[in-house]
Order: structure tokens, then C-alpha cells, then sequence
């Protein structure tokens, strides 16, 4: 409230243009249906066609901009400004102190600043391309995911449109699964009830209906207003649009607030490895400080060199790596038909170890067949079916598979039996109805005939059907539905479910009440008349699928609202094993401690509640589990919402999209094992990138605190260590493209900082035993060599002992890019690298351009203006020798290492 405030305050335009919109909303809320149309432009037959973009240029696009995309300066700002390169700027600004401005006439130099830019230069501006591309990328992928809404305008009456299309002054028709596509006022409306959770907070959705008589405490309470970003979770509406976009309440907070995300675990992961990085240089840089400070007397020197050795454990490609290899995953996973839609739930959708999924469409192939249609003792009745097909076809709410299935089949048996069935639309009109809920679980639709009789004709799940009938049609006769008759009927039914198929019943009701007082309250004492059973076959993928998932270390679980006989039966046929089972009944008498632990084991849950399913899904992540949901339906956002990564279809309703990170544009468990797969490959190449790195500037760092304490000079001066840091960062940048072993992706992955730390702390020393070997060749054996045969200590030409320490920096500059970068090869996996488990050729070629480049520095008017000297040719015998003996130990270790931890990365 206090931003709100404070913004409101900064902003008096706004406060003027927030006060109209308000007025309008108002005004809309306290006026009769027809006094709305016309102050708004309208009619009730929606806005002509010449009116549409004059009420968008007036009132604005139905976008809601505010906290969305952010501005070009912003996102440099960003690219450039992270607690790495913070140390880099730090290091630049006192080089420039120090070998700049004190330095004296004649002696600056700018080479150690000019390469710290250059480095905050690349990493800065390498990340901003990659974001920009993989910012484009999400944009392009999120936009073939269009969620539509249907509006009615006055020429071509009513029709689907892209929601960002909707004006103010269109006529929006609602259904349940709708989105509420802006903020609007309700003209007509029959059992509605929307969630406001999104601007309101209230878990119950409230119901909408023509009022203008109460006195509501604030516009979201009046109940004849429904607002953008709220949900239709029953009934049917026309509303016309008052506000649209940034106009509307959920503009005004977007605006107000600006509120970021809560941090999923990918972005908690990466913060907590980067904080690990960085306490890592808090305790290394004042050691190395004190230890060259007070064995070389130089202070200013020492400093400089600790802020250097600072750079040298930055991993300075890390938000660069990062964006890169989600980028890179994100368009990967679009060929495999998998859309993202939040580049960071790439590496979220790699790390599920439990998918949860609807049953329908998921393990079974999402076209229903209406199999029988039957009466009480089981014949073929086609009474029973038109009763189905006229509750199907005149009910307004989300027509589901059974609705389209019930409508095809009398269709088609239109024509073939014209006598018996007839012309069943046009003998009959709707009157009223009552949609589908799920507290319910049925729906009824009022119709009268042409001799004037009416009847409800309800629609539903057996049980619930049982509950509200009194009577039943049985052997041409309506008796009782006595305890023994309603045995017989779910004997009949059970062995439907049996054979796997689905079971709704169909029940009537002659002469409900007078039209405009139907309600509820009618579903009672009514005649059921007779089932209809439904096949809904399994995939022929979804038995491998399953297989694969599970190979993969993904357990799959069946959260359903369907019968748990139909869903045991489906189970058994795709190789699911479904003997332990919970029912939504079970669920709801369990405490959250008998749940969770219940959840563990339990494969299938059956009968579930929207709410069972949210509740399954959260206490599975309270358990430690990364979960994924799978979903299309109104009854799976809340689950969707609850879960690490919510994964959706194209074809799924408005309110499941908007609840996904993921939509597959196919609904098939194969589809999304790719994803998963390729969300670990990203993970993979980012980790490897950390522990290399770490670990490799680690070793680096460990060497010059032992080479400080005993050298009695610097083993590299600052500037080299920065460049070797360039150098070999340049060559990391190929690793979002590097090959991933096919060990690796056969489990899940979660980010672990810890495990980053204890890398370090195994791998790094080992190039420090080489680093140490590498200090006494050049000590005792090379750089005597060079200068005539003498140690350091026995040198007193000044020009001896600069060509002495040229040459030993030289070589331990060699020496450490080549460890340094042949452990991208040996860390990258567990097997014996370019033997069992080669590189990509990017990732290959560009370490050995590196070491190349860096290899021939030595020799050239840039390594000896950076104070390096050129190197005998019998350094490299030594540094051959060296480097393979180093290959050997690494390869020890890293064994050593997974058998104490289990694996590499």
C-alpha cells in the first residue's frame, strides 16, 4: 500500500486518469443494462464494426504493460551490473589509481584497466545479447500460445478473438475455463462464480449477478463488476468491457507494485552457488594480501595482486553461461514441440523427480467414444440419448470430450434413424440451466418442447445422480429407486468400469419450475432414465512413455476427478501400478502429516476436488520433491499453481495457459520426457561451468598463496593473472553447446551450493601439486638455465634477475592455461575424456584456440611489454610431461570423488 502511495503521490496525471477510469467503473456498477451501453458507445448486440479502433484509440489496447517489458537501459544495467563484475570495477578503479594517476611522468600504465574493462566489456555485453535473443526467443514461443476470448460485435455477431484484441464497449461472453479478458460489467449472467484470487487474495470464488442495489465497501465487491486476471470457475455470462489493459485493476497494481516473482529454485540455486564463490574470495584475498604484504614489503603492490586473485575465483561468464544455456534450451525445446514460457522453468522442468497428471488425454488419447447409451437394465435406449444430446447441446458452460461425443453420436444416428430420434434441435429451445460444477459434478438444462411441456434434463457422475433421484425407469414402468434398485444400478455400472469405460447417468424431470425460478433446488426427486458409457482408449505412446519417465527417475502419479475403477483399469493397460490408491473421500479425512506420508507410495488418486489436487501436489513438494503437474482442465490450475513447474497444452482452457511455465504443443507424456531431458542437459552444461571453473581458479589461487610465502617474488604479476582469466573465460563460452553423457540425464538434478564447495575444495589443490612442480622446474631448472646457471638469490644484476622472474612467470602462465583448460575436458564427465567421452567441437575447439593463443604470448611484444620473457624449447618436454601426469591424477581423483559423493556433478 505504501508503494501504491508513494507512486500515486509522484504521479498526479495518473491520480487524475486513475479517478476517471474509477468513475467509469462506477458509474457502469450503479446503471441499468441499456444506460451502460450507451454511455459506453455500444449496443446489445456489440460495437459496430467502425467503432472498434476509434474506442481503442480512446481507451488504450488491452495490454498490460506496467512491470512487464523492461526498458532498454534497464537491461543494459543488468547485463553489466552483478556482484562479479562489481570486483572487476573495483580492481579497474584501483589500477587506475594506482598505475595511472600516482604513477609517475612518463611511467603510467593502462594496460591491467584496459583488459579488466575488456573483460567486463564481454562478459557485459555477451549477456545482453543473449538476453535479448533469448528475451525475443520466450516472446516468439509465448506468442504461439494464444489465448482467445469470444466477443460479440454488431456485423459478425459472435466470434473468437486474441485477448489483447478486446475493447472497451465489447460484448464478452464468459463460459467456465474463461479468462476475464478486461474489466467489465455484467449484463447477463446465470450461476456465475469467478476466483478473484489474483487482486483480491479470497481463496472462495464469489458469485456475479445483476445487482444494482447493494452497496459495496469497494468496486472489487460489487457483484455485478468482474475484473481482468479473475477466472470463470462456473456458470455462463455477457459482460461488457469498462476498462481495458493498464486501466484495469490489474493494470493499476502492476503499476503500483511492480512486484518481482517469488525465486524459484534454478534462481535460488544460482544465487546461493555465487554466494559460495564470493565468501570463498572474502576469506582467500585477505590472506594473500597479508601473506605478500609482509614477505615483499610492497603494500600497494600486495594489494593489487589480492584484488587480481579476487578476479581469479570470480567466475565472471557465470550470467552470460546462465542466459546462454536457457536460451539455447528454451529454442531446443521448441523443436521438441515443448514451448516455454518463463526461460528459467527450463532447468525447474529437468530437476521433477515426480510428475503428476490428469488422466484424460494424458495416458489416454483425449477423443472420447460414446460406447453405449443405455437404459436401466442395460439395452440399448435411444430415449436416453436424446435426453443426453439435448443437455449437451443447449448447455452454454465448456463443452467437454463427453459433450462432443454425446452431439456426434446423435448426429450421426440422425441419419441413420430419423424416426426415433429426429430433428431434436429444432423441436426443442432452451429455457434455462444450471452448469457444471465441480462440488456438483453434473449439469441440468431446462428445454420445452413444441406442445409447451418443459423438463430438466440433468447430466452427471452416477453417485451424485443416485443422490438427487427419487424415482427410475425400469422395465417401461417409473418406480421408486429403492436400496435394492440401486444396486442394480451400480452393478451394471461397475461392470462398465470394468471394461474401461466411463459412466455418467441421465435423469429427468417433467414440469421443474416456472421459468426464471429454476435453480439448484430443482435437482431433486428426479427419474433416472438410463447411463451412457464412454471409451477414452490409452495412447500407444503412453505405456513407452511411462517406461522412459521412470528410467529417467521420474515416478508418474494419476491425480483424477474420475471413477477410480475406469482409472485402474487405464493404469493396468499402460503398465502403471495402481494398487495403492487414494480416493478425494480418503484425502479429505487424512491430516497433513497422514498425507504426506501416504503420498509417498501411492501411485493413483482418484474422485479428487480441484482443492485434493493442490493439496497432494504441495505436501509432495513439502516432502523435498521437485513435482511437475500436467494439466488442461479448470480443475487443474490450482494444482498447476501449487507445483515447481506447471505443464500445460495448446488446446487446454484460457486459465490452465496462464497457470503453465510449459505448454506441449502435443499432449503426449513422449513429448514431455524431451523436455525433461533437455531441461538436464542445460542444468549440466551450467554446472559444469561452475565446478571447473571454481575449482580451477581455486587450484590457481591455492598455488600463488603457497608460491607468496615462499617465492621472494610475485609467481604472476596481476596482469597476467587477469589475462589468463580472459583468455580462459573466452574459451568457456562454447560450453552451452558442449555434448552431455547419456549417464547424466538418466536422474534428476537439483541445485546443491554445497556440493560446489567441496569440488573446490578436491579438484583445485590437484593442479596445485603440478602449479608446485611447475615453481620448482622454473626455479631450479629453467630459469637458471636462461640466466647463466645461478638462482634467484644469487643474481645482483637487476637486469638478470628481471630476465629470472620474466621467465618464471612466463612459465607458470603456460603451465596454468594448460591444466586450467584440459580440466574443462577432464571435469566435463566422469568417464576418461576424448576416449570415452569427447567434447563438442565448439567446446574443443576453442579451449585448444585458447591454450594456443596463450602458449605463444610468451614470445611475442605483447607478452614481453606485460613483463613475460621468451621460454627454451626445453620447457615444453617438462611441461608435456607435466600436463599428462597432471591428466593421470585429476582422472584419480574425480574417481576418488564420486565414490565418496556418489557423482561428479
Amino acid at each position: 500500500m505504501k508503494k501504491k502511495l508513494l507512486f500515486l503521490k509522484n504521479n498526479p496525471q495518473e491520480i487524475l486518469h486513475r479517478e476517471k477510469v474509477n468513475e467509469r467503473l462506477r458509474f457502469a456498477a450503479a446503471h441499468d443494462v441499456n444506460t451502460v451501453l450507451k454511455y459506453l458507445g455500444t449496443t446489445g448486440k456489440g460495437l459496430p464494426s467502425g467503432m472498434v479502433e476509434q474506442a481503442r484509440e480512446r481507451y488504450g489496447d488491452n495490454v498490460v504493460t506496467h512491470g512487464q517489458k523492461e526498458s532498454l537501459f534497464t537491461r543494459i544495467c543488468k547485463a553489466f551490473i552483478n556482484p562479479f563484475t562489481a570486483i572487476l570495477f573495483v580492481l579497474a578503479a584501483v589500477s587506475a589509481f594506482t598505475d595511472i594517476w600516482l604513477a609517475d611522468p612518463g611511467e603510467e600504465d593502462a594496460v591491467t584497466v584496459i583488459i579488466i574493462t575488456t573483460m567486463v566489456m564481454i562478459s557485459g555485453i555477451l549477456r545482453f545479447v543473449q538476453e535479448t535473443r533469448s528475451g525475443n526467443a520466450a516472446a516468439k514461443l509465448s506468442a504461439m500460445i494464444e489465448t482467445t476470448t469470444c466477443v460479440e460485435r454488431m456485423e459478425t455477431g459472435q466470434q473468437e478473438i486474441p485477448m489483447d484484441e478486446v475493447v472497451v464497449g465489447d460484448l464478452v461472453h464468459l463460459s467456465a475455463g474463461d479468462m476475464v479478458p478486461a474489466d467489465i460489467r455484467i449484463i447477463f449472467a446465470r450461476d456465475l462464480f469467478v476466483s478473484q484470487s489474483a487482486l483480491t487474495g479470497e481463496s472462495e470464488p464469489v458469485e456475479k449477478y445483476l445487482c444494482l442495489d447493494v452497496q459495496a465497501a469497494s468496486i472489487t465487491e460489487e457483484p455485478n463488476l468482474a475484473f481482468m486476471g479473475s477466472n470463470v470457475i462456473s456458470g455462463t455470462a455477457v459482460g461488457v468491457a469498462v476498462a481495458v489493459g493498464n486501466d484495469t485493476l490489474l493494470g493499476e497494481m502492476a503499476k503500483a507494485l511492480n512486484s518481482k516473482p517469488p525465486k524459484t529454485s534454478f534462481e535460488k540455486g544460482v544465487n546461493s552457488v555465487s554466494w559460495v564463490l564470493i565468501r570463498f574470495m572474502l576469506v582467500m584475498v585477505p590472506v594473500v594480501l597479508f601473506i605478500n604484504g609482509f614477505t615483499k614489503g610492497d603494500w600497494m603492490n600486495a594489494a593489487l595482486f589480492a584484488i587480481s586473485v579476487a578476479v581469479g575465483l570470480t567466475p565472471e561468464m557465470l550470467p552470460m553461461i546462465v542466459t546462454t544455456c536457457l536460451a539455447k534450451g528454451a529454442v531446443a525445446m521448441s523443436r521438441e514441440k515443448v514451448i516455454i514460457k518463463n526461460l528459467n522453468s527450463i532447468q525447474n522442468l529437468g530437476s521433477i523427480d515426480i510428475l503428476c497428471t490428469d488422466k484424460t488425454g494424458t495416458l489416454t488419447q483425449d477423443k472420447v467414444v460414446l460406447e453405449y447409451h443405455l437404459d436401466i437394465e442395460g439395452k440399448e435406449a435411444p430415449r436416453v440419448l436424446r435426453h443426453a444430446f439435448l443437455n449437451s447441446y443447449y448447455q452454454t458452460g465448456l463443452k467437454n470430450l463427453m459433450d462432443i461425443a454425446i452431439i456426434s453420436r446423435t448426429k450421426l444416428e440422425e441419419e441413420e434413424n430419423k424416426d426415433q430420434l429426429g430433428d431434436l434441435e429444432h423441436f426443442y429451445q432452451k429455457v434455462d440451466e444450471l452448469p457444471f460444477d465441480f462440488e456438483r459434478r453434473r449439469m441440468s438444462v431446462v428445454v420445452e418442447d413444441r406442445n409447451g411441456k418443459t423438463q430438466m434434463i440433468t447430466k452427471g457422475a452416477v453417485e451424485e445422480m443416485l443422490n438427487i433421484s427419487a424415482f427410475v425407469e425400469y422395465a417401461g414402468r417409473v418406480v421408486p429407486l429403492t436400496a435394492s434398485m440401486k444396486k442394480l444400478v451400480m452393478e451394471k455400472v461397475d461392470a462398465l468400469n470394468a471394461d474401461g469405460l466411463r459412466v455418467i447417468a441421465v435423469a429427468q424431470k417433467t414440469n421443474p419450475s416456472p421459468i426464471g425460478a429454476f435453480s439448484i433446488a430443482d435437482e431433486n426427486e428426479m427419474v433416472l432414465i438410463g447411463y451412457l458409457a464412454f471409451l477414452d482408449p490409452p495412447k500407444e505412446t503412453t505405456a513407452a512413455a511411462i517406461r522412459a519417465l521412470q528410467e529417467h527417475g521420474v515416478a508418474v502419479k494419476i491425480l483424477t476427478g474420475d471413477n477410480e475403477k475406469v482409472t485402474k483399469c487405464v493404469c493396468r493397460h499402460v503398465g502403471l501400478a495402481a494398487e495403492k490408491m487414494l480416493l478425494g473421500s480418503e484425502v479429505e479425512a487424512m491430516s497433513n502429516e497422514e498425507l504426506a506420508a501416504a503420498a509417498e507410495y501411492t501411485t493413483v488418486f482418484a474422485k479428487l476436488a480441484p482443492a485434493q489436487k493442490a493439496r497432494v501436489v504441495r505436501l509432495l513438494r513439502e516432502n523435498g520433491h521437485s513435482v511437475g503437474y500436467l494439466g488442461d482442465g479448470i480443475n487443474d490450475a490450482a494444482a498447476m499453481k501449487a507445483s515447481d513447474v506447471g505443464i500445460s497444452v495448446d488446446t487446454a482452457v484460457d486459465i490452465a495457459k496462464e497457470s503453465a511455465d510449459v505448454i506441449l504443443l502435443e499432449k503426449d507424456l513422449l513429448v514431455l520426457e524431451k523436455g525433461i531431458l533437455e531441461g538436464r542437459k542445460t542444468y549440466a552444461n551450467m554446472i559444469k561451468y561452475i565446478k571447473m571453473t571454481a575449482s580451477s581458479n581455486f587450484g590457481n589461487i591455492f598455488s600463488v598463496l603457497i608460491a607468496s610465502a615462499f617465492l621472494p617474488f610475485l609467481p604472476m604479476a596481476s596482469i597476467h593473472l587477469i589475462l589468463l582469466n580472459l583468455i580462459y573465460d573466452i574459451s568457456c563460452t562454447a560450453i552451452p553447446w558442449d555434448n552431455v553423457d547419456k549417464e547424466f540425464l538418466t536422474k534428476p538434478r537439483k541445485w546443491d551450493a554445497s556440493s560446489v564447495s567441496k569440488f573446490m575444495l578436491w579438484i583445485g589443490p590437484t593442479s596445485s601439486v603440478f602449479d608446485i612442480l611447475t615453481y620448482a622446474l622454473m626455479y631450479f631448472i629453467i630459469c637458471p638455465a636462461v640466466v647463466g646457471g645461478h638462482l634467484f638469490h644469487e643474481l645482483s644484476d637487476p637486469a638478470q634477475q628481471a630476465l629470472y622472474i620474466a621467465v618464471f612467470q612466463a612459465g607458470w602462465f603456460v603451465e596454468s592455461m594448460w591444466t586450467q583448460t584440459l580440466v574443462i575436458h577432464m571435469i566435463r564427465t566422469p568417464k576418461i575424456p576424448f576416449l570415452q567421452s569427447r567434447a563438442s567441437a565448439p567446446v574443443t575447439l576453442l579451449t585448444f584456440i585458447g591454450i594456443a593463443v596463450l602458449t605463444v604470448i610468451p614470445f611475442t611484444a605483447v607478452g614481453h611489454a606485460i613483463g613475460l620473457a621468451s621460454l627454451p624449447g626445453e620447457y615444453f618436454s617438462w611441461l608435456a610431461a607435466i600436463t599428462l601426469a597432471y591428466m593421470l591424477l585429476a582422472t584419480m581423483m574425480k574417481k576418488l570423488y564420486i565414490k565418496r559423493y556418489g557423482e561428479l556433478l
